[in-house]
């Protein structure tokens, strides 16, 4: 167990060393979403309480773009290009190697909700969240959730070329009705209907719970919790069942 355990520290620093080298991974991950922030923010400055729908919403989405986006780009590239094929044949456990790689997102999705939490706290007077306990849950599950979904989709993108187009096809409509900009009580019926069947609308409810609601607790979130946990269960069965380490190409 130590062995194993050092053996994932340095797999896990390598893929942090790897992540800085890349600046627009860097960008993408951490100020992309904080320009969402900044720019929405500051439209709606003098509302408070559309400032407490924009940062949990920002909240949630940057836990979206750091695990399903990231690792649905990540292992569509490393299978494509051999790497995962290659990495199955060194003498390094293949749960360390990818284990690394999630880790590498967990931290990237920890870094951007602190970010996203002093930035509300500091530009916006929302002050610090007001169940902590809360927001780590969520977020926790969300991550579970929204990587294992995007393991699955990367079994679904053909080659790397079209990784950008099928990804964004998901993450921007996604983003759209699932209340990161606006309340979705104010969308068509149909919309909402929608968003509440996707995990990202429940995701965003929680993390306002913990962020910014200062009444229920987790109990009044069990629904949202709920949906999930059904996602979650989805997105791990899905991504074990087509996880494959060799190209699909010819």
């Amino acid at each position: 167990m130590p062995e194993s355990l050092a053996l994932l520290w340095r797999q896990y620093r390598f893929e942090r060393h790897l992540f800085w080298r890349n600046p627009s991974a860097a960008f993408f991950n951490f100020l992309l979403p904080l320009i969402f922030l900044a720019l929405f923010g500051a439209i709606v400055s003098g509302n408070r309480h559309e400032l407490r729908i924009i940062v949990p919403g920002i909240a949630g989405m940057s836990v979206m773009s750091t695990t399903f986006t990231a690792l649905a780009y990540n292992l569509t590239f490393l299978r494509e290009q051999g790497v995962l094929k290659r990495m199955r044949g060194t003498p390094l456990p293949s749960g360390t190697y990818l284990g690394g790689l999630a880790l590498n997102a967990v931290t990237n999705t920890a870094i951007q909700i602190v970010i996203v939490v002093l930035a509300g706290r500091v530009f916006f007077g929302l002050g610090w969240p007001s169940d902590p306990g809360e927001l780590v849950i969520f977020v926790a599950l969300g991550v579970v959730c929204f990587a294992s979904l995007g393991v699955a989709l990367s079994h679904a993108i053909p080659n790397f070329e079209s990784a950008p187009a099928v990804v964004n096809a998901v993450f921007v409509p996604v983003i759209l009705i699932s209340g990161v900009f606006f309340d979705v009580k104010h969308v068509p019926s149909f919309l909402r209907d929608i968003s509440q069947a996707l995990p990202l609308d429940h995701l965003i409810i929680g993390i306002s719970g913990g962020l910014v609601a200062h009444h229920g607790g987790l109990s009044s979130h069990l629904t949202a919790l709920g949906v999930l946990g059904i996602w979650t269960l989805v997105g791990v069965v899905l991504a074990v069942r087509g996880f494959s380490w060799e190209a699909r190409r010819d």
